[in-house]
């Protein structure tokens, strides 16, 4: 049967089955902070990795930092509301993990089903779904564990700019891993559904939308990015109360990098540097060209998340880049778990980003394509001409 498309309770089965491994996961590798005090711990793996990973895994662990005790050892015998309101951060941490990946993955694993050559692409965008799953629920959670510090109404948007990037460097494998079983238990239910179809998108444009969408992700990558403007944007201040100093949580979420122009360094160092923003905007504008084509159906919600998905991809891909390009004098300095620090950087921006791009791109394909079709969606029926009337 061909023209049909994978229904919802076959994608609902993998994209639950891959929220819940992805909760676990993250419980998991916060119960295993404890592990890192143990005797010999440091002397295995080194002073510097143990600090770093405990900085890792603290965002995800019930455990309270040492910010929340000292804070609950200031409020007297009030402390015990505050550890109870780490608490409900933390359940609501997860339980919003758990429900931000399911639609996303619903989905993606709907519009893009990882059969007939689909596989890579369904993998990389879970794989960058996961990651954004995550970062959304440390960003909802944050304003509760910023409450249980004791100081919640002091310099809210500053404290809460810092507190949404917690945790990014373990969503990083955790959710390839994720990404791997929820893309295994998506082709064997999609096994019975028959052929998958594709999208139509004229070549003219989808050339169109993917420009259209790398210029957005240009604007902010070298726009808003370069340091007198970032400067500009940090310094941007409202009136008072808790939206006063929003410059840290506007770069948090408009700029996906950060750069100057050469100085102190030769140019060549400053352009291989600048290869990781060349490298994610290929990335972007390869998917938007692309992906729209393999999706069983080209709508705005679906361009929209591969355009998001791209995005943390190709920012990912840019860091792995720079890591290769740092590796080998940072890891002598400081260990090679240092040298993986900076992986997840700039995800909430690629989500405001991509999004906005994804958008545009998917009106592009619209009004280029006059609207893009199915694959395998029967042809219109031919209409034969009248023939000229007896006389």
């Amino acid at each position: 049967m061909r023209g049909q498309f994978m229904t919802y309770g076959r994608a609902a089965v993998p994209a639950v089955a891959g929220a819940l491994l992805l909760t676990a996961l993250l419980w998991w590798a916060g119960a295993s902070v404890n592990a890192l005090h143990l005797q010999g711990t440091a002397r295995v793996l080194g002073p510097q990795a143990v600090a770093d990973l405990e900085y890792w895994l603290n965002p995800w662990s019930y455990d309270p930092p040492e910010s929340v005790r000292l804070g609950t050892l200031a409020q007297g015998g009030t402390g015990s509301r505050y550890l109870a309101l780490y608490g409900t951060a933390m359940q609501i941490r997860f339980a919003a993990v758990f429900a931000f990946f399911v639609p996303g993955a619903l989905l993606l694993v709907r519009r893009l089903p990882p059969v007939d050559r689909r596989l890579p692409a369904t993998l990389m965008a879970l794989w960058a779904w996961g990651m954004a799953a995550g970062t959304l629920a440390v960003t909802v959670s944050a304003p509760w564990v910023i409450a249980s510090q004791g100081r919640g109404s002091y310099r809210f948007l500053p404290q809460l700019a810092g507190t949404m990037t917690a945790g990014r460097q373990i969503l990083v494998p955790v959710a390839l891993v994720v990404a791997v079983v929820t893309v295994l238990i998506a082709r064997i239910t999609a096994k019975g559904a028959g052929d998958l179809p594709r999208t139509v998108v004229p070549a003219r444009a989808a050339r169109a939308a993917a420009t259209v969408g790398t210029l957005v992700v240009a604007v902010s990558l070298v726009v808003l990015s370069y340091q007198p403007v970032a400067a500009r944007i940090q310094t941007v201040s409202l009136s008072g109360g808790l939206l006063s100093e929003p410059g840290d949580f506007l770069r948090q979420w408009l700029l996906l990098g950060g750069w100057a122009v050469p100085a102190g360094t030769s140019i060549g160092e400053w352009l291989l540097y600048r290869a990781a923003d060349g490298l994610l905007l290929a990335v972007v504008w390869c998917a938007l060209r692309w992906l729209p084509g393999l999706l069983t159906r080209a709508t705005v919600t679906a361009v929209t998340a591969v355009a998001v998905c791209a995005t943390v991809v190709g920012l990912l891909a840019g860091q792995l880049l720079r890591v290769a390009v740092d590796s080998t004098g940072l890891a002598m300095l400081y260990g090679p778990v240092r040298v993986m620090s900076a992986l997840g950087t700039g995800v909430p921006a690629a989500l405001f980003v991509g999004s906005l791009a994804g958008l545009l791109a998917a009106l592009t394909v619209r009004w280029a394509g006059g609207g893009a079709q199915d694959a395998d969606a029967p042809a219109p029926p031919a209409v034969a001409p009248e023939s000229p009337a007896a006389v």
